[in-house]
C-alpha cells in the first residue's frame, strides 16, 4: 500500500536523495534521456527545502520511497522559468510551477499520478495570491530517432487534469545521453486557472 503524503521546507531534506535518485533513474528514460549525476541533482534539490512555500508530494511503499512530485512559487524559480510569465504580463507571484513528477515504473497506472497532481493543487490553491499553475515539458519531434516504438506522450493525461498547452517556449541545457556535454533542449508550458 503505497502511502502519499506532503512535505515542506526543512522537512524535504531526509527525501533529496531518493528524489535525486529517481530523477536521475526516471529523467534517463524518453523523452528526456539525461544523464544525470547526484553531486547536481542534490545541489539543485536543496533549493525546494530553502524556499518558502515549496513541496514535496512522497509516494511511500513501507520505508522505500518510490515517487517524488515537486512544486514552488513561480517566484522562486529561475530566470528561463519565469521569463515567459513576465513577458506575458502575468505576476510571478501568482502562479505555482509544478516541477518533476518522478516515479518507479512498478507503480506507474496505479493513480498515483493523479494524487500527485491533486496534492500539488491543493498546496497551491492554498497559497495567498495563487490563481494558475504551470509547468513545462520537453518537446521532441514526432520522428525523433530515439523515439522508442509505442511512445505515447503524457498530453491526454495533462489535458484530463486540467491543462491546456500555450504557445511559451523555454529552453533548459542537460547532458543527453550519448552526448559529450550539455545542449539546450526546447521546453513548451502547460497551464491550468485555479480560480
Amino acid at each position: 500500500m503505497v502511502r502519499i503524503f506532503t512535505v515542506s521546507g526543512p522537512d524535504i531534506l531526509p527525501f533529496i536523495p531518493d528524489a535525486a535518485r529517481l530523477r536521475i533513474s526516471v529523467f534517463r528514460e524518453y523523452p528526456y534521456l539525461y544523464d544525470g549525476a547526484m553531486e547536481y541533482e542534490e545541489k539543485y534539490l536543496r533549493t525546494y527545502a530553502e524556499s518558502p512555500g515549496s513541496v514535496f508530494v512522497i509516494a511511500q511503499d513501507g520505508d522505500r520511497v518510490v515517487g517524488v512530485s515537486t512544486a514552488i512559487p513561480l517566484a522562486a524559480e529561475t530566470p528561463e522559468v519565469q521569463l515567459p510569465f513576465i513577458a506575458a504580463g502575468i505576476p510571478v507571484d501568482s502562479v505555482f510551477y509544478f516541477g518533476e513528477s518522478v516515479l518507479e515504473p512498478a507503480w506507474r497506472g496505479q493513480g498515483i499520478g493523479v494524487r500527485f497532481m491533486e496534492a500539488r493543487e491543493a498546496c497551491a490553491r492554498s497559497t495567498p495570491g495563487i490563481t494558475m499553475a504551470a509547468f513545462c515539458a520537453v518537446q521532441r519531434p514526432d520522428d525523433h530517432p530515439p523515439r522508442p516504438p509505442g511512445y505515447v506522450p503524457l498530453d491526454a493525461f495533462w489535458k484530463k487534469r486540467g491543462f491546456s498547452l500555450t504557445d511559451w517556449h523555454t529552453t533548459f541545457s542537460w547532458k543527453e545521453v550519448g552526448e559529450a556535454e550539455e545542449s539546450e533542449k526546447p521546453m513548451r508550458f502547460w497551464m491550468k486557472p485555479l480560480t
